[in-house]
């Protein structure tokens, strides 16, 4: 016995597709009851109809319209008329969830942190090409120490003697021609204006993410909080991952290569960008990424499930349980 459903009706059937009871709702003609009963279809719940034939016929398999399990019968298919309703219908959900998808933070995050690294990656590149253009002209120039200061120092330069006395440093015998290091100041210009663009970008990041997960950007930061909602796709996702799978979020490569290969595990992925793991002792990142991913996990789902927002004091025990890894094993281990 097969109990048939679809937004408008429900059915009772035997195995050989004879209907023994049916239940229909004439109220389609309004578009907002239409758009409730999709609504009920697409979290997979029945519809009222199919409720009250349920209790008739206990024993009854629900299967909704259009499941190849479903014998051959006369279902009590909607009309034309239901039908332009239910198209209309659909057609407003279809807005709504573009419109829900334009407002949704998770996918904001996710456009806004990845054309910031496709901007910082160009910016990069520019900048080592500047590096490399200048030191041809300025062999003794070194930018180790304070490199970021270069675009601003060649664009506020009026020629290349200017720029050497500026870093004070001698004249090559050649240098560029007037049109040539016209070139280069212009070259510099982008690199500074490309580093602006950068640093907004990073700030509606940080604004979006604190708005989003105020306790886990409290314990990581906003930038590294976005970058874990952004790589388990979503802070809901964020929320349901185990402890030992947000530890290892941007690991995935040598997660799959340990795997199959049998090499070393990683112990830490994106949160390896935070101080308290990239600036321990080599031998004890494991264990503190370990610590650090359980409690991003926690702040995560408060984050996510409406709980206690993480104040300084949480902040600071964390930090302090770091301290205390770090005393513990202060020296590596004996192999």
């Amino acid at each position: 016995m097969w109990l048939w459903y679809d937004w408008r009706s429900a059915a009772i059937a035997d195995a050989e597709g004879n209907i023994l009871d049916l239940e229909e709702w004439d109220g389609w003609k309004s578009t907002d009851s239409v758009i409730s009963r999709l609504e009920i279809i697409a979290h997979s719940a029945l519809t009222p109809e199919a409720k009250r034939l349920s209790e008739r016929f206990p024993d009854a398999i629900p299967l909704i319209h259009g499941d190849p399990g479903l014998p051959d019968a006369n279902w009590p298919l909607p009309s034309s008329e239901a039908m332009k309703s239910l198209d209309k219908a659909a057609i407003i959900l279809s807005k709504r969830g573009v419109d829900s998808a334009a407002g949704d933070p998770d996918r904001r995050l996710e456009h806004i942190l990845k054309a910031t690294d496709e901007l910082r990656a160009a910016w990069i590149t520019i900048e080592g090409r500047l590096v490399e253009w200048v030191g041809l002209f300025l062999p003794e120039a070194r930018f180790e120490k304070d490199r970021s200061s270069l675009a601003t120092t060649v664009s506020n330069s009026e020629s290349l003697s200017d720029l050497a006395t500026n870093l004070e440093i001698g004249m090559p015998p050649v240098g560029p021609t007037p049109e040539e290091w016209k070139a280069i100041v212009d070259w510099s210009t982008s690199v500074s204006e490309i580093k602006t663009r950068v640093d907004k970008m990073e700030t509606v990041v940080r604004e979006i993410s604190l708005e989003h997960m105020p306790s886990l950007s409290k314990l990581l930061g906003p930038i590294l909080a976005a970058r874990l909602c952004v790589e388990a796709h979503g802070r809901m996702r964020l929320a349901r991952l185990p402890a030992g799978t947000l530890q290892i979020l941007g690991a995935e490569k040598a997660f799959f290569n340990h795997l199959k290969t049998g090499a070393p595990s990683p112990k830490h992925g994106h949160i390896f960008m935070h101080p308290w793991i990239s600036r321990s002792p080599k031998w004890v990142r494991g264990k503190i990424a370990r610590m650090v991913a359980a409690k991003a996990s926690i702040a995560a789902r408060c984050d996510a499930f409406g709980g206690e927002l993480w104040g300084d004091e949480i902040i600071e025990s964390v930090a302090n349980k770091v301290e205390l890894l770090r005393t513990e094993n202060s020296k590596p281990p004996r192999r």
